[in-house]
């Protein structure tokens, strides 16, 4: 199977990539399965209904939220409609929506996407990640219930992504780190088989501060002062992720590679 995960959409730059960009990538690289992380994709603070259904037209199977999800109050009742939007496991007892969920390519072979959030250095404490996505993913075995899963680990510590990555190993086909927008140069298929890279990076202006217009968080960092509010970048945006191959009878990765389409990063990909 070639999935394609594509990192933090930032703002309306990151919209208008995926809008222009993922139909074509998706025909050229025959690709049989999207997820598309959207949780800063409206002004850089969560996602709105609309700008998901734009995803959803140019070619996402399934966007993933994480923090952010419902900084658009909207999203309180959308997510309850539109089962191709994922939240984190652990964000909350009792938040609307789900965190895992079993989904079918063209051909009907199962792919199961799954995110939690992690815990360190995040600005409020959730449910241990590791427990959680162990108990999520336990009626799901690679290459029984599952042609591939997909993990999105949303959080700050690249430890910890590694630490999800290598605890996932054997029971995921991609382990993938989301929420820092700097793509990591370490695409790697680890012992038993999973996919896995520290950071996707975002889909966004990388002539920026991770997405934001570069003025007010260098007044911040150089003052110690805010002056106004934070506002993404509106340049011409780079598409960045991941590329994985699976094999469907176990479910284990055969190839991975790391995405750069347009903007201001070296094009890169299957």
């Amino acid at each position: 199977m070639k999935i394609l995960f594509l990192g933090d959409v930032v703002g309306r730059a990151g919209r208008r990539a995926i809008a222009e960009r993922l139909p074509a990538l998706r025909a050229r690289w025959k690709l049989d399965f999207v997820i598309v992380n959207g949780e800063n994709a409206t002004g850089g603070m969560g996602l709105t209904a609309a700008h998901a259904r734009g995803f959803f037209e140019a070619g996402a199977d399934v966007v993933t939220l994480g923090d952010h999800a419902f900084d658009q109050k909207e999203m309180l009742s959308f997510i309850t409609q539109e089962p191709r939007l994922i939240r984190p496991l652990n964000f909350a007892k009792g938040a609307p929506g789900q965190g895992v969920r079993v989904f079918a390519d063209g051909r009907g072979r199962k792919i199961v996407v799954a995110q939690v959030l992690g815990q360190v250095f995040m600005k409020r404490p959730f449910d241990d990640p590791f427990a959680t996505i162990e108990a999520a993913l336990k009626p799901y075995p690679l290459g029984g219930q599952a042609q591939a899963v997909v993990v999105d680990i949303h959080c700050e510590a690249t430890s910890e992504k590694m630490a999800m990555g290598q605890f996932l190993d054997g029971r995921a086909s991609l382990v993938v780190g989301t929420h820092t927008h700097v793509p990591t140069a370490d695409a790697m298929i680890l012992p038993r088989g999973a996919a896995y890279q520290t950071d996707a990076g975002m889909c966004g202006d990388y002539n920026s501060v991770i997405g934001m217009d570069k003025a007010e968080p260098l007044r911040r960092f150089v003052t110690g002062m805010p002056k106004g509010r934070f506002e993404p970048a509106n340049g011409e945006a780079t598409l960045a992720g991941v590329y994985v191959e699976t094999d469907d009878a176990t479910g284990k990765a055969l190839r991975v590679e790391m995405v750069r389409e347009g903007g201001r990063l070296s094009p890169a990909g299957p």
